[in-house]
């Protein structure tokens, strides 16, 4: 391991352990193999060149909405429709993430997504655990359902997820636009999967109340994607029963600070909830969401969250750490996790 003394802020960022729990991979193409993709399938790029590109999803990002940043979703999934595509992306993907010190991950997406392209969900979920198969990183697939589409269709990504897991699917998910389209409206989904023994981890908090994590946590998720409007329920009367309920739910909170900022759920990283909620005593841990949407890397959400928020490297060791228990792999996977941890402290 290099010499801390010697290692740059950025640097020592990028070796910290860390464990992704929040990642998209439809989110988190590289530029180069999404515009190589893009061509491949005789599709028009917003931008013909990689700077360019990163512009154009930068311009995106910096919209202030959840809506218009997800409408880059649009183009990398068109992309991506094909299973050699799906598992390069995977591949690479789980590849960034170990070159960036990640020692355990977990990416999601939604399968269904690429039915219109005459893709069999089941060939889709086969292709991604293929790509993140060939990767030394330890890593898992999360199975997300669209909450803004009919009940029928998450209940079949329950179903999915149910049959894969113990094969590399390791979580049922709801993603999307999160405004109007509360956790509740998927109960037979979430319980489907409860049932079979999925993990969930659903989006909630986000762009909606804090008290859509309160209820997604009631319908049986031990994690809940972003979460971060919980911290106004903090501000209230019922700040001591929040937290109560949360710790005795072991609910664990996936925050992605940049991608926060960018959707609008967030002032800045400087002002973000990750503060006064780790201030409180939640159980929580710093994710990507999507690198190529926020532009964004492990290491420099950690960097960002030393320089802007005022937290600490023990801040973000102990929220590794979190993040590994909370993590719905199995301890085979976790054990070399732990030990780079567990190493850390001794360089």
């Amino acid at each position: 391991m290099p010499d801390p003394a010697r290692q740059t802020t950025a640097d020592r960022t990028r070796a910290l352990p860390k464990v992704l729990l929040h990642e998209h991979l439809d989110g988190s193409l590289r530029v180069a193999t999404l515009l190589e993709l893009l061509h491949a399938r005789g599709l028009d790029a917003p931008a013909g060149d990689p700077d360019a590109l990163e512009s154009w999803f930068a311009d995106r990002a910096h919209a202030g909405s959840l809506v218009e940043y997800l409408r880059g979703f649009a183009l990398t999934v068109a992309a991506m429709a094909s299973l050699p595509a799906m598992e390069r992306v995977a591949f690479e993907a789980a590849e960034d993430a170990r070159a960036d010190g990640t020692v355990l991950a977990e990416f999601r997406i939604a399968p269904l997504l690429f039915e219109p392209f005459g893709i069999a969900p089941e060939a889709a979920v086969e292709a991604l655990l293929a790509g993140l198969a060939r990767s030394a990183l330890p890593s898992g697939l999360i199975l997300c359902a669209m909450r803004h589409e009919p009940a029928d269709r998450s209940e079949r990504v329950a179903a999915l997820a149910a049959r894969y897991l113990g094969r590399g699917v390791v979580a049922f998910d709801l993603a999307g636009a999160e405004a109007g389209h509360p956790p509740s409206d998927h109960a037979r989904a979430i319980g489907l999967a409860r049932e079979a023994g999925v993990g969930l981890t659903l989006h909630a908090g986000e762009a909606d109340a804090g008290d859509r994590v309160l209820e997604a946590a009631r319908l049986g998720a031990s994690r809940i994607g972003h979460g971060v409007r919980v911290v106004d329920l903090l501000r209230t009367a019922r700040r001591d029963a929040v937290l109560d309920e949360l710790r005795e739910r072991g609910v664990h909170l996936e925050v992605c600070p940049t991608s926060n900022v960018h959707t609008g759920a967030a002032a800045s990283v400087a002002a973000h909830p990750i503060v006064p909620l780790w201030r409180a005593g939640v159980n929580l841990s710093y994710h990507t969401d999507n690198r190529l949407m926020s532009q964004v890397t492990h290491g420099s959400e950690a960097k960002a969250l030393l320089d802007e928020a005022g937290l600490t490297e023990a801040d973000l060791l102990r929220m590794g750490e979190l993040a590994l228990s909370a993590s719905f792999l199995g301890e085979t996977a976790k054990a070399p996790a732990r030990a780079a941890f567990a190493a850390w402290p001794a360089a």
